[in-house]
């Protein structure tokens, strides 16, 4: 997955005579700060140069990641159109440009951020490109005072920076402000996915019903050292490789994440929880279904459409 075009424009030109081993320096220190999810007091993107670090080698990453949940909520809720986004730590509003390429008419977007520097990045990224956008400056643990609720509400990449209590006030909060579906992602860790089980269980016990990734209401079947992430490979412009210090020309993206809707979507199916392992007439796939358990189930060709479908299946896939 890429960035769209108009996204890429308008980051290249944020970043155009910035000097490559200054950008190259704040994205060793921010990716330093966000693997080991460092909880100082500092926010990670602190000034401008940070800023353009994350545009040039995290937004293309995140971007896909969140892109790809929305297509799968999309797809558990045909009739969901959106008209107005609350993004909640909306950094340089990825999400918002996610879900406006996800939902074209997608047209009213709050975006709270405490961030300065990412703040008008993201005003910057807009200004040709969105019509009616309220940033918001606030913490995610000041309560949210003042905020309207809205059709999609985002939270991404923003619970591994917070308390556990602060973790919990927040996810009630934001459940007060859906008015119909709420969207979380993490990254793809172990610890991720232990955020996004502690957000899951108190959401179901509020009332929400879980659109994806899961099949089911219960209680997750994975246990550790197992964890239920899913993956997403990102194209990497020249700029991205070069900030990263890398000469491959993708890399993957791994994340965990949650959406849960006030609506039912009342669908029967599984979603597949890794890689597909193919081999002469057969697939083998690992697989979360509908009535909370986990399968390991091999398709062979003799099962017809079945098999065909398994051939087709990629990780993240429902069926």
């Amino acid at each position: 997955m890429e960035l769209p075009p108009h996204l890429r424009q308008a980051v290249d030109a944020i970043l155009e005579g910035t000097p490559l081993a200054d950008i190259q320096r704040a994205a060793d220190l921010l990716s330093r700060r966000y693997r080991s999810e460092t909880r100082d007091g500092r926010l990670h993107v602190g000034d401008d140069l940070a800023a353009k670090a994350y545009l040039a080698t995290r937004l293309p990453a995140t971007y896909a990641a969140i892109r790809q949940c929305l297509d799968d909520l999309a797809a558990r809720h045909e009739t969901f159109t959106p008209a107005r986004l609350l993004d909640v730590g909306a950094g340089p509003g990825t999400a918002m440009w996610a879900a406006r390429d996800q939902w074209p008419a997608l047209h009213d977007a709050t975006m709270v951020e405490a961030s300065a520097a990412m703040r008008q990045a993201g005003e910057a990224l807009a200004q040709n490109a969105w019509s009616s956008i309220s940033w918001r400056t606030m913490s995610v643990e000041d309560g949210l005072p003042g905020i309207e609720p809205a059709d999609l509400v985002t939270l991404c990449y923003v619970l591994d920076e917070l308390s556990p209590a602060a973790r919990d006030t927040l996810t009630d909060r934001l459940w007060h402000l859906t008015a119909d579906t709420l969207l979380i992602v993490e990254p793809g860790t172990p610890a991720g996915w232990q955020r996004i089980l502690a957000a899951r269980s108190r959401l179901v016990a509020l009332g929400a019903h879980v659109a994806a990734p899961c099949p089911h209401q219960v209680s997750c079947p994975v246990a550790p050292p197992d964890w239920c992430h899913f993956s997403r490979r990102v194209a990497r412009s020249r700029l991205h490789r070069m900030a990263k210090g890398g000469e491959v020309p993708w890399e993957d993206e791994k994340f965990a994440y949650l959406a849960v809707s006030r609506r039912s979507a009342g669908a029967d199916y599984a979603r597949v929880l890794a890689q597909p392992k193919a081999a002469s007439g057969m697939v083998r796939l690992k697989l979360c279904r509908s009535d909370g358990s986990l399968e390991e189930r091999l398709v062979t060709r003799r099962e017809g459409s079945v098999f065909k479908a398994a051939r087709k299946a990629d990780w993240g896939d429902a069926l």
